[in-house]
């Protein structure tokens, strides 16, 4: 299903951590393009050791006339920030999106929202997430079976998705990086790109 074209388009944050399905990232870019949906990327600096941009993707400091996809990385946040008034960029990037992706979520990222930490961009985002708009946001854990398997991660899943309200696409049982298989792959990028369109459909865009 298409992006509405009466309304400007649809605003996506995707947000990468350091899990080996980051490696799916320019499937999900264009799942999403095809669309119309104008994504701008989060990496983390562990998601960036799986990844290269494309050369068409421009890094950015500030979100002014920006050509999507693009992406934002750390060091933007405290580099667009010189004085008093200047715009801060998590908090740009909140007010831009409709809707925050993070696909993969890492077991470490996935600890620190848990508990409110934001040592980053993206958990900065995170952490600042309009809550009281009910914007969605969606995350897609990837991690190994012994971690995904762990009594903590149920435990952090069930604070984000029952205490925050955000929406999970549920890991799946694969055959994992290691070779073993296993539960906690990332669910297939049809599954959360069709996940995430139909979420696009339920919200009102201004």
């Amino acid at each position: 299903m298409s992006n509405n074209e009466s309304h400007r388009p649809w605003r996506l944050l995707l947000g990468v951590t350091g899990s080996v399905a980051t490696i799916k990232l320019k499937e999900l870019i264009h799942s999403f393009n095809i669309h119309n949906i104008d994504t701008i990327v989060i990496p983390t600096e562990r998601a960036k050791h799986f990844i290269e941009f494309e050369d068409s993707w421009c890094s950015h400091g500030l979100i002014t006339d920006i050509k999507c996809p693009c992406y934002f990385e750390d060091h933007d946040e405290w580099t667009s920030w010189k004085k008093r008034n200047d715009p801060v960029l998590h908090i740009m990037l909140r007010d831009w999106a409709d809707i925050l992706l993070i696909a993969p979520l890492g077991a470490n990222t996935l600890a620190k929202l848990a508990v409110g930490l934001c040592d980053n961009l993206l958990t900065n985002v995170v952490r600042a997430w309009d809550l009281k708009k009910r914007k969605p946001l969606i995350i897609a854990p990837a991690m190994n079976t012994a971690m995904f398997e762990h009594p903590l991660t149920r435990q952090h899943l069930e604070t984000l998705t029952k205490t925050f309200g955000y929406i999970e696409i549920s890991c799946v049982e694969k055959t994992l990086m290691c070779g073993q298989i296993g539960i906690g792959g990332m669910a297939s990028v049809e599954t959360i790109a069709e996940k995430t369109l139909n979420i696009f459909q339920q919200i009102a865009i201004d």
